[in-house]
């Protein structure tokens, strides 16, 4: 790319040029911060518009991100895990999701994916499947460092969310059980109503990860 004239001018190309050479990065601070990302986005010449959206992971049990989802959390070692750390993972649920996890899962109840039908309901609409709305809380739980093995999960939901809402899941160890298990508390937030919508508790396993 030619360079522009000396001074603000050239200042803004390049800037520029590294926009939409960094497009890949994690949009949002609480992420970025969190995270190291070491790679730049595929050129999307040999991608799709969804491979352009996903980006390396910082964390190495996790595979690959998407731009739009946030997730914070306060311990990134894993021999330092203790009593009160938290980590929150946030993302909006789409119809998309929703009708990739009813044809993955089989539950095909039309109270998720037929509007007209879901209008005649107690909720007026359609709304997520509740299992895919607690699937938050495992992506929240793999975040955690070190490879993180789920053992047990009880649940209480409260509420519904709505297709399209924004969703975040929070996880904050409340126990060490000894022998590298953990009890945590669950919750789950459907941030657009600025409700909770699941409440509970889990208990994970938290290996060393595999040697590279």
């Amino acid at each position: 790319m030619p360079y522009q004239n000396a001074g603000e001018d050239n200042l803004t190309a390049m800037t520029d040029a590294w926009s939409a050479m960094t497009r890949g990065f994690l949009r949002t601070a609480t992420a970025a911060n969190r995270a190291a990302v070491s790679a730049m986005v595929p050129s999307t010449d040999s991608k799709d518009d969804a491979e352009a959206d996903r980006v390396t992971p910082s964390i190495p049990s996790v595979d690959y991100s998407d731009l739009d989802w946030q997730f914070d959390r306060t311990v990134d070692d894993p021999d330092h895990i203790s009593v009160g750390d938290t980590v929150t993972f946030e993302k909006s649920l789409t119809d998309e999701d929703v009708r990739a996890f009813a044809a993955v899962s089989g539950d095909t109840n039309r109270l998720h994916l037929d509007e007209e039908f879901a209008a005649d309901t107690r909720f007026g609409e359609r709304i997520v499947h509740g299992t895919l709305v607690s699937g938050l809380i495992s992506a929240a739980l793999a975040r955690l460092p070190g490879l993180t093995i789920y053992l047990s999960q009880d649940l209480e939901f409260s509420g519904p969310v709505g297709v399209g809402d924004r969703v975040s899941a929070r996880v904050e160890i409340v126990e060490d059980l000894g022998n590298d298990q953990y009890r945590l508390e669950t919750v789950v937030r459907d941030e657009d109503d600025d409700a909770t919508v699941i409440d509970g508790e889990a208990v994970v396993l938290i290996d060393d990860l595999p040697a590279e």
